[in-house]
């Protein structure tokens, strides 16, 4: 007695089983129908010692092994009227667009039988996972998954979908914390908004945007006195692990709080502990309610690591496209890195200068362009970047940190050294520099901070002689103990933003001579004493420096004055 099993792409009907039984001269008992998706169409049937194929797979392999040996040379219209009438006993093959999983790899496929995918299209897999298409090579594409890591395996079917990665976008979002894809993870129920956009999406044209020119206030006295920042304007922070760049991160944006400033800070490659952290600061402070959390954690897969940054661009550019400011942090860029070199190398990119692929320029460079200061015409708004990189032993002239400075408008460098020191915010001075905020420093600023980076370069510069007991003159040290006392100025609790009028005249009393008879070690708590004093007793002051950007003559008299009232001095 012959047993045969019959395997087909989906479950066949009654009566085309009965067709079946009848042609192989069988009885019911001695037939078994099995199902195989992967086939994508056909049938296979084997008695056990033979095996017809006529499934639609077999068809694809024969047909790229043909259009490989004998068609290699032939015209395209030649071997596409030979792969027509390959399979004119099947369904037309433009209605053909489905493929297999051949091989699988961390979150990576590679496909066969998809000839018209194209690059960064959105594929089906199985039933239900999302992949996207990075490679297209000769015999099979490549694509990294989206979704269904742990449940896609070899010889699933794949399918085209004709559309590429979008995520939903919108008001909806601010206050969430939301996965790669913008899926909520915070537990505060679905997101319900009808805006989509698409992940990836071109960066805006010279003529399509306007000039750096209105400022961004950190609330961090170093940056906004030495390394400005404006609105459109990208400033790298970098520095070694466990320098403070994410709480500086975090500090602007907690001084964005009633500025109408939009936020977004995507966590890449970060440990869940460390986002629960950052989450919880922004809660208590209140800062959720302007801000959106993306998170791609250290647990999450290479795949939505490399495509976190640019979901989190698309949902802070539906803000900017209507007219708002927006501040988006990646922390960091340098796992970002890393997550595409593990992918590239999974899909058999040649690797170049220290194992990372020749592109890995261009992933950043088409992220980070994307922020700008939009023209009127296209509603005024602007998307700042703040990305952040992490360098081994201060080397900032490693492969990545040489990538991104050179595709940003300065950087702010945090150096070990003076972290240990106590220093905080750890800002070398003279390693950091703003290209662009300058220009965008309010004018009551950049009038008190006049000659504060050369007094504290100058003040580094001598303190290195100092260390070795050498004897200096008078002059030297009038210049050492002016240097110390401004440093003192610039040491910052965290998560404590100071206001652009608060910075004002505390860099106008450390810059002039009031200092000069305090002590170093009670130089900010006189600062604050003075302030804290202005707020209750001159508030008009911080006011009008507020709403005009502008320290007049007569309010610096009134800032000395209140100095010697707050200090009896």
């Amino acid at each position: 007695m012959t047993e045969y099993v019959v395997t087909s792409a989906k479950a066949l009907s009654e009566a085309k089983k009965r067709e079946i039984i009848a042609h192989l001269g069988a009885k019911e008992s001695e037939v078994t129908f099995l199902i195989d998706e992967a086939l994508i169409g056909g049938l296979v049937i084997s008695d056990g010692e033979k095996i017809l194929d006529a499934s639609v797979r077999e068809k694809l392999r024969l047909a790229r092994k043909n259009a490989s040996s004998s068609l290699a040379n032939q015209p395209l219209e030649h071997i596409l009227s030979s792969l027509k009438e390959e399979f004119s006993h099947t369904d037309s093959i433009q209605k053909i667009k489905a493929g297999i999983v051949c091989s699988i790899s961390d979150g990576v496929i590679f496909v066969e039988g998809l000839d018209d995918a194209k690059v960064g299209e959105l594929l089906l897999v199985g039933e239900e996972s999302l992949a996207m298409v990075m490679n297209l090579e000769e015999d099979a594409i490549g694509a990294i998954l989206l979704t269904g890591l742990t449940e896609v395996c070899a010889g699933a079917p794949v399918r085209l979908t004709d559309r590429i990665v979008t995520v939903p976008v919108g008001e909806a979002l601010v206050g969430r914390v939301v996965g790669p894809l913008g899926d909520p993870i915070d537990g505060a129920g679905r997101i319900e908004t009808d805006s989509f956009r698409r992940a990836e999406s071109p960066a805006p044209g010279i003529f399509e945007r306007a000039k750096v020119a209105e400022p961004l206030c950190t609330g961090v006295k170093v940056v906004d006195a030495i390394v400005p920042i404006g609105k459109g304007q990208r400033e790298l922070i970098i520095g070694d692990r466990q320098t403070g760049k994410t709480s500086l991160a975090i500090d602007a944006i907690l001084s964005q709080k009633g500025q109408d400033v939009y936020c977004v800070y995507v966590a890449i490659g970060q440990k869940n502990s460390t986002i629960a952290d950052v989450v919880k600061r922004l809660r208590e402070s209140g800062a959720m309610e302007y801000t959106t959390v993306v998170s791609a954690t250290a647990s999450d897969s290479a795949t939505l690591q490399y495509l976190a940054p640019y979901t989190a661009t698309a949902m802070a550019e539906e803000m900017a496209y209507n007219g708002k400011d927006v501040l988006i942090v990646y922390d960091d860029l340098s796992k970002h890195a890393v997550a595409y070199r593990t992918i590239s190398l999974l899909l058999r990119r040649p690797a170049g200068r220290e194992a990372y692929p020749g592109d890995v320029f261009y992933i950043h460079s088409r992220l980070l362009e994307r922020s700008a200061k939009l023209s009127e015409r296209l509603g005024g708004g602007s998307l700042t970047a703040l990305p952040i990189i992490e360098t081994l032993g201060s080397d900032i002239s490693a492969y990545i940190p040489t990538n991104v400075i050179s595709i940003t408008d300065g950087q702010i460098f945090l150096e070990t050294e003076l972290f240990h020191a106590g220093i905080r915010p750890a800002v070398n001075v003279g390693l950091s520099v703003s290209r662009v905020g300058g220009s965008a420093q309010p004018n009551a600023v950049r009038k008190v901070v006049k000659g504060l980076k050369l007094d504290l370069a100058r003040y580094r510069e001598m303190a290195v002689f100092t260390e070795f007991g050498a004897d200096v003159d008078e002059e030297t040290k009038a210049v050492l103990e002016r240097g110390a006392k401004l440093t003192e100025l610039l040491v910052q609790p965290q998560g404590s933003p100071y206001t652009m009028p608060e910075e004002v005249v505390e860099i106008a009393l450390a810059t002039g001579e009031k200092l000069s008879s305090i002590e170093k070690g009670k130089v900010r708590e006189t600062l604050r004493k003075v302030v804290d004093h202005i707020r209750s007793a001159h508030p008009e002051i911080l006011r009008e420096i507020a709403e005009t950007g502008e320290l007049t003559e007569e309010n610096a008299r009134k800032i000395e004055a209140s100095f010697e009232e707050a200090t009896g001095e």
